[in-house]
């Protein structure tokens, strides 16, 4: 008989994701899927920051991307710390900027670092991910 293919994370805990439009109006969605995993969890206190992170990790993705959808990813590896990712199927990896004080966007990446413990991208074979860790009780 074939064994399973799904294997339990360590912590126990199942993660969430969507599969959504490489558009402007995803970022609602990929915002309420933040909360309802952080609500799940009971890590409540997360959610301004995570709600901040996914949408400007969505809007770059939206923005930079070239395939028609996106995905959005809220893991929680360990018991305090969740993960949220956006998958595209671009290869260009993010580079923060340093914005002009005239500029009104290009601030993204640097909202990401102030607000998250740990961020970064993984490349994939046909994309990258880009993620943030936020822990519980602390704050970047």
């Amino acid at each position: 008989m074939p064994q399973p293919t799904t294997r339990a994370r360590p912590t126990g805990y199942p993660g969430y994701s969507e599969t959504l439009p490489r558009e402007p109006e995803s970022l609602g969605t990929a915002r309420r899927l933040v909360r309802v995993a952080l609500a799940a969890w009971g890590l409540d206190e997360l959610g301004d920051d995570a709600a901040l992170i996914v949408s400007e990790l969505v809007s770059n993705a939206v923005q930079h991307a070239r395939s028609h959808s996106i995905r959005v990813t809220v893991t929680r590896p360990e018991a305090t710390r969740v993960r949220i990712g956006v998958v595209d199927r671009s290869k260009r990896l993010p580079e923060p900027q340093e914005p002009d004080g005239e500029d009104e966007s290009g601030r993204g990446l640097v909202l990401v670092a102030t607000l998250a413990k740990s961020w970064g991208t993984d490349p994939l074979p046909w994309g990258k991910r880009v993620w943030a860790e936020l822990h519980g009780g602390e704050r970047g």
